[in-house]
């Protein structure tokens, strides 16, 4: 009900400020479950993709958004359970595995489940290699995946700004991807990449991004380890004051 409430009142107003456009939208089931595998390129992507989709859309989002403290935190919490997510542990693991179960979960009752399959934001707008979990859960709920690219949402709120500027966001939705034919196969890891590397390329060629064959992650972490080692070699090459002689 909350999250019917939710987005009745932040249609109008986001519909007018950023005048999203959709191609595609019939290639959304109108009922019964199904898997909505989006790329991530920003924050504002989990708002925007349930905008113009009339059925509700679930994502199952970092449990830190649930966590937080005080009144700020109650309001996150309830904003984040108004606009269709859940929390879910992504520290690997038996966390994972629970994910995992909650995912199906969602698509046993026959609902739309989002997920980005790169499993973090994009820290430089292309296309990072996608995880397995998506494949997995599309075979052992026996659903259809739905490749979804956003665009431009990352130059309305790149990564790290809080609130987002005006500007035109769209989403392309794809065909359905069915993987019927692996049944009986989610144990077998080569069949699970082979199906995320096909919804990936999908998502490439709906999104128009370059593709990048490493995780988004590692990407993140070689950025970070990049801009550390430039930050000390500006230090360490930064001339010394001299000492006036007494």
């Amino acid at each position: 009900m909350f999250y019917w409430l939710v987005k009745a009142i932040l249609t109008p107003i986001l519909r007018t400020l950023f005048r999203p456009w959709i191609e595609g939208g019939d290639h959304i089931p109108h009922e019964g479950g199904a898997i909505l595998a989006s790329n991530h390129l920003s924050f504002s992507d989990s708002i925007f993709l349930p905008l113009v989709v009339p059925r509700r859309i679930t994502f199952l989002a970092k449990a830190d958004y649930f966590t937080g403290r005080g009144v700020k935190g109650k309001l996150t919490k309830g904003f984040f359970a108004g606009v269709g997510q859940v929390p879910i542990d992504r520290s690997g693991g038996k966390a994972s595995e629970a994910a995992l179960r909650t995912g199906l979960r969602i698509l046993g009752t026959g609902h739309l489940l989002g997920l980005y399959p790169e499993g973090t934001r994009s820290p430089d707008g292309r296309l990072y290699r996608g995880k397995t979990g998506v494949a997995r859960m599309a075979l052992e709920a026996g659903v259809p995946v739905i490749p979804v690219a956003m665009i431009n949402t990352d130059v309305v709120q790149p990564t790290g700004k809080k609130i987002p500027k005006l500007g035109r966001v769209g989403i392309r939705c794809g065909k359905p991807l069915d993987f019927s034919r692996y049944k009986g196969m989610e144990g077998d890891r080569f069949v699970l990449r082979s199906i995320t590397d096909e919804i990936m390329y999908e998502l490439m060629l709906l999104s128009g991004q370059e593709y990048v064959d490493q995780y988004a992650t590692a990407a993140k972490a070689d950025i970070e380890e990049s801009r550390v080692a430039a930050t000390e070699a500006m230090v360490s090459d930064a001339p010394r004051p001299t000492r006036r002689a007494s």
